[in-house]
């Protein structure tokens, strides 16, 4: 189902737009209005990658940590070169 960033003249309506197929005619959600213009939306960093999880607080991060207590480390999910304590 694609998203389509629109622009309603009529109404001012700004927004996404859900359709089942990208051939369907585009209605804008709040006046019913044809007359919509398509956007170009920027891409987003998540697209296309898996992400996981950010360690919980009982969690050891790289070294040896806990993620709120890791000293010296740049943050959870860095690797400062350390072994666990």
């Amino acid at each position: 189902m694609p998203i389509f960033e629109i622009h309603c003249p009529r109404c001012g309506y700004r927004g996404e737009l859900l359709v089942l197929t990208a051939a369907d005619p585009l209605a804008c959600p709040a006046c019913q209005s044809a007359e919509v213009e398509k956007l170009m939306s920027p891409t987003s960093p998540l697209t296309g990658s898996a992400r996981h999880a950010m360690p919980g607080p009982h969690d050891h991060g790289c070294c040896g940590s806990r993620p709120s207590e890791a000293a010296g480390c740049a943050g959870p999910g860095s690797c400062c070169g350390r072994g666990p304590k």
